[in-house]
């Protein structure tokens, strides 16, 4: 695994630019839960996707292609909890929550099983 400094670098300002986004965009009590829980799933999904190469070429493009798909999950999950209002902030830290642990789960077999 390499990681490719500057498009890591870019990969993180983007999420933070995003998660940025979900605050001003968020109008109830749950605003810095969402910005933390939209930036703890942002960054590693667009991280993988755009900054890390894996030895074999077919495990970066899985990993790619799944990372870009959870990616686009959290974006749109964090935008509907965004102009939802929820007063139940366990209802996003568990949906979020399981939804990360799927991705890093299926991330982890990816690599694990090295083709």
């Amino acid at each position: 695994m390499r990681f490719d400094f500057v498009k890591t670098i870019i990969a993180i300002a983007v999420s933070c630019l995003i998660a940025y986004g979900f605050y001003s965009l968020d109008t109830n009590h749950n605003k810095e839960l969402l910005t933390v829980g939209s930036l703890i799933f942002l960054i590693p999904t667009l991280m993988l996707t755009i900054g890390i190469q894996f030895n074999l070429p077919r495990t970066t493009s899985l990993i790619k292609t799944i990372s870009g798909v959870f990616f686009g999950v959290a974006i749109v999950s964090n935008l509907a909890f965004s102009l939802i209002s929820f007063n139940d902030p366990a209802l996003y830290i568990i949906i979020c929550g399981v939804l990360f642990l799927v991705y890093t789960l299926i991330a982890y077999s990816i690599t694990k099983a090295a083709q």
